[in-house]
């Protein structure tokens, strides 16, 4: 006889392990186990909501370590709320220390939680996140899966500090490199300035991939207004993780799921807030990724649609400061106070709350306009990632938010040719060729070159790298230019200042033109016409293809590195398995039962 009380007003898929009249045998085998460790028949039987904690916080992933704290507040909230809350592990994603690239395991994690919360009984799920992927993959899970589902953000470090000046994780790292090899500044000097970068639990405190992803999450409407932001050592983030354990329960007896939340409408709110939170170049990826196992398609136009917007956070690396002023003038929902006022994002958008976007937001000004500048006066204007095309690749981004007041003036400022530039092209085959001969003198590398990365991508690296932020050669750099245009097939740190044409699609290991491309030959890159061509003749392309090597790829070390390739596509369309895209609301179906 069944035991269920309390609210529910529908059979949750819970019972279908627990409370089984068909199959009573198969009720005990699930029962008996949970005693082990003093569940009880009585917990697992009442009809309340069974909610997984989604765990992605360990020893390995610091970035997201607080998550082990914070747990005992959200299972507090959960079962507070009704709820009885399952904490378990998903598998780790440092962007860090991820050799040869945390990029592999995106995907990885997808399909483990996918696993996960289709073959047990869970009725809604918590996903705590933080460091880049841990975000997108989940989120990307949740929507296959299409069960209720809150996004806890784990939260970013307190702010860093060097002598004084603000240091920003990550930045830090892209400006010092530049000092040293300049000589500037010395390796001891270096490495104090990178670990006062870091001085706290949380994910990087700049708005690179971490801050931004996570902002992703709120913008969606995927996580509680405000939660993006909190530092990870602030009480906020305990009274968040509370809150949202509370809430996961409430979305279960409503049946709010991803589908209901994760809308085009959702998806371009997203867009327009990457760009006026000076949002990492990763997102895109991500972000396409998110919508296409969600069922809706991201165009070169969309992003076109975000780049026609202004920058408005002035944080780090596209602007001065760091996570915990913005956090205080207001965060993600001070931001997109102003794109709703300015009739950018879509208010109507259902979120996790329960409410529309626009009730989230009422009464969201900000009130630091250092931090956080009105629409009508903002840091830049057509401040998003514009997309670019050409012979080299189908699709490009230009993160424009990034591009200095030198980089413009000393390529985009030609008279009669304003935002029109074409270099002498340098090509690398990886990260350890460019490392090794970035000084070459025979390479004759000055002001009008292009430095161009190739092998960086899904098959390439494989995974795709971070690694087309490059600097100039020693020489330049201590004749003071910073940056030099470069242009790459694989990815850079959400944290880099540099103004790189990224996630080149296809990829050169793909055939993209990046394969052809010789050093030597002038690239022309037409921001006005969203163009990026090597001026090379169509029959020397022809002879290139037919009888130069193709560029080296690296042999897979591992089974899920040879899988991955064979299974992940390219980053203009997301870096997604287009298998799995065919999957959809997962748990819809009680899987079949195991004895």
């Amino acid at each position: 006889m069944s035991v269920a009380q309390g609210p529910e007003k529908r059979r949750l898929r819970s019972r279908d392990w627990f409370d089984n009249a068909e199959r009573w045998d198969q009720t005990a085998l699930y029962l008996e186990r949970f005693m082990n460790y003093g569940v009880t028949p009585e917990e697992l039987r009442s009809g309340k909501p069974v909610i997984g904690i989604a765990q992605s916080g360990s020893d390995l992933v610091p970035c997201n370590r607080i998550h082990v704290e914070l747990a005992e507040r959200t299972k507090a909230g959960i079962r507070d709320a009704g709820g009885i809350p399952m904490e378990f592990p998903v598998h780790p994603i440092f962007e860090n220390c991820r050799r040869p690239t945390a990029a592999l395991d995106r995907n990885l994690l997808y399909l483990g939680l996918v696993e996960i919360l289709t073959g047990y009984p869970l009725d809604g799920v918590v996903l705590t996140t933080g460091c880049d992927k841990t975000t997108p993959s989940q989120i990307m899970a949740a929507a296959t899966v299409d069960i209720p589902a809150i996004v806890l953000s784990g939260g970013p470090m307190l702010d860093g500090h060097h002598e004084g000046e603000l240091v920003g994780s990550g930045t830090v790292i892209w400006k010092s490199r530049r000092k040293l090899a300049a000589g500037e500044i010395d390796e001891a000097e270096f490495l104090r300035r990178a670990l006062d970068s870091a001085p706290s639990a949380g994910h990087c405190n700049t708005m690179g991939t971490a801050s931004t992803m996570n902002a992703v999450a709120e913008a969606l409407g995927l996580s509680l207004t405000g939660c993006a932001a909190v530092p990870a050592p602030y009480k906020e983030r305990g009274q968040f993780a509370y809150r949202t354990g509370r809430r996961i329960v409430e979305m279960v007896h409503e049946d709010l799921r991803p589908s209901k939340i994760i809308t085009r409408e959702a998806v371009l709110n997203a867009v327009a807030t990457i760009t006026a939170i000076g949002g990492s170049s990763n997102a895109q990826p991500h972000l396409v990724a998110i919508a296409r196992h969600a069922g809706i398609e991201l165009t070169p136009d969309d992003w076109q649609h975000g780049y026609a917007l202004p920058l408005l956070v002035n944080m780090q690396p596209a602007g001065e400061y760091l996570g915990e002023r913005f956090h205080r003038a207001g965060g993600v929902p001070a931001a997109m106070w102003e794109l709703l006022g300015a009739g950018k994002i879509d208010g109507q958008c259902l979120t996790c709350t329960g409410k529309t976007l626009a009730e989230n937001l009422a009464g969201r000004e900000s009130d630091d306009r250092e931090m956080i500048r009105p629409f009508a006066d903002p840091l830049q204007d057509k401040a998003g990632f514009l997309v670019l095309a050409g012979n080299l690749f189908d699709f490009a981004i230009l993160k424009t938010s990034v591009i200095s007041d030198d980089f413009r003036q000393r390529y985009l400022c030609r008279p009669g040719h304003e935002n029109v530039f074409e270099a002498r092209a340098i090509v690398f085959d990886g990260g350890d060729d460019y490392h090794a001969r970035i000084n070459d003198p025979s390479l004759q590398i000055d002001e009008n070159c292009i430095l161009v990365m190739r092998g960086a991508g899904v098959i390439g690296w494989p995974g795709s790298a971070e690694v087309v932020n490059m600097q100039p050669p020693d020489a330049l750099l201590q004749r003071g230019i910073e940056w030099l245009p470069t242009l790459g097939d694989g990815r850079q740190s959400g944290t880099s200042d540099s103004p790189s044409i990224l996630n080149a699609s296809p990829e050169s290991a793909a055939g993209g033109g990046l394969a052809w491309l010789r050093t030597g030959d002038t690239i022309r890159v037409d921001l006005n016409a969203r163009t990026c061509d090597a001026l090379v003749d169509e029959a020397e392309i022809a002879r290139r293809k037919a009888e130069d090597p193709a560029p080296p790829i690296p042999e897979s070390r591992t089974p899920w590195e040879e899988l991955y390739r064979e299974k992940t596509g390219q980053l203009g369309e997301g870096g997604v398995m287009d298998f799995a895209l065919k999957y959809r609301g997962t748990a819809n179906k009680p899987p079949r039962h195991n004895h």
